[in-house]
């Protein structure tokens, strides 16, 4: 296991002083060392982080770029238009979610074993990141020729490969404007919020024979799990910030059914113009819930950028019938009820805590016997 500040300095030694990445528990730690003692942009999604990286590569300042490897095929195209064409390098370290040996996440298992063929089909140059510390600076002296050299180089990372390095607790927070316009009060107290779990107790029980619930990627779904395994429930796992785009599917082909759509605020950001695809195609069957945290709970509680963003005011500008903010569990529950007598397109912000239930399992049902239970469910 690598002392994550010894290799963080040694990285700073080689003049990297930049980066930006999305969250992976693999790499929680590096990325915690990056927001407390670097320049860190916290991207939302893989692309984007890899354009910032390469921006301020191109501003002369060497870039490391971090991601997990379910992300890596979002971070393809400016990879291969952008860094390629204009010959920008950047150093990558993406993890090794599905590996073989591992009992991991369904959603990785396909990943797990084409990470390093994806980076061989982009011509990019990359090894196993070792876990020994003079083994992996001897790595990275060979990494920064390929970045003299205008050439990407990536690391794969495996599970453990990096020691434990806290949060700094000052840093947990946006820079610059951390108020929130939105909600004014909710940030200086978690206590006053309401926990995911309880927010998913309420959906769920408003629930009828006609309601599917779809709940994104991550904690939410497990959560919802745990809550009540039903057929008329669907648990995304992987395709982050995919959640709406298929419930509007679902929602057109499946007009007398009522689609509620449980979203979080890293997987909204890391795809928000599905806000605008919704509201231009109106499906009036689709309640769109957002259950704001603020952090990306299942990867170390490093925090998004929703403190700054007015969702309500974005869903609104891009065609939602109805967008509330929504204060606390009967404000939640008044809300549901409200729309399941109007319906029409809506959106609700709910603000919750950070954190999540303690021992939280995960879905023993596989995701192809979700789907297969839904699609029954649907023909009834």
């Amino acid at each position: 296991m690598l002392d994550t500040e010894t290799f963080g300095k040694e990285l700073k030694e080689h003049g990297y002083s930049f980066f930006s990445g999305v969250p992976c528990s693999f790499l929680k730690d590096f990325i915690n060392y990056a927001i407390t003692n670097c320049k860190y942009i916290g991207a939302a999604n893989e692309g984007d982080a890899v354009a910032a990286a390469s921006g301020a590569m191109a501003a002369g300042a060497k870039s490391v770029v971090l991601m997990q490897n379910s992300g890596l095929t979002n971070a393809v195209s400016p990879l291969m238009s952008l860094n390629f064409p204009f010959q920008i390098p950047v150093l990558g370290f993406v993890s090794l979610r599905g590996e073989a040996e591992l009992n991991d996440e369904p959603q990785h298992e396909l990943t797990g074993k084409r990470t390093t063929e994806l980076l061989d089909l982009m011509d990019i140059q990359w090894e196993f990141l070792s876990e020994e510390q003079s083994e992996a600076c001897i790595q990275l002296k060979n990494a920064d020729r390929y970045i003299e050299k205008n050439k990407p180089f990536f690391f794969v990372v495996k599970k453990g490969t990096f020691g434990k390095y806290p949060l700094a607790e000052s840093k947990r927070q946006k820079p610059g404007n951390t108020s929130d316009p939105v909600f004014p009060s909710s940030r200086h107290s978690h206590v006053q919020l309401p926990t995911r779990y309880a927010a998913l107790e309420t959906i769920s029980k408003l629930k009828d024979s006609s309601t599917v619930q779809l709940a994104t990627t991550g904690k939410t779904g497990r959560e919802l799990y745990e809550i009540e395994d039903a057929p008329n429930n669907f648990y995304m796992v992987g395709s982050m910030g995919c959640i709406s785009s298929f419930a509007l599917g679902l929602a057109t082909v499946q007009e007398d059914k009522d689609i509620f759509v449980i979203d979080g605020d890293g997987s909204l950001l890391m795809r928000m113009g599905n806000l605008a695809v919704n509201g231009y195609y109106q499906p009036a069957n689709m309640l769109h819930l957002l259950l704001d945290n603020g952090v990306h709970d299942s990867t170390g509680g490093q925090a998004t950028v929703s403190s700054g963003v007015d969702f309500a005011a974005a869903a609104t500008a891009c065609g939602y019938g109805t967008a509330k903010r929504i204060s606390g569990i009967s404000e939640l529950e008044a809300a549901i009820k409200e729309w399941k007598r109007v319906k029409g397109l809506t959106f609700l912000h709910v603000k919750i805590a950070p954190g999540s239930k303690e021992n939280l399992g995960r879905p023993k049902i596989k995701p192809h016997e979700v789907k297969e239970r839904l699609a029954a469910f649907l023909e009834q």
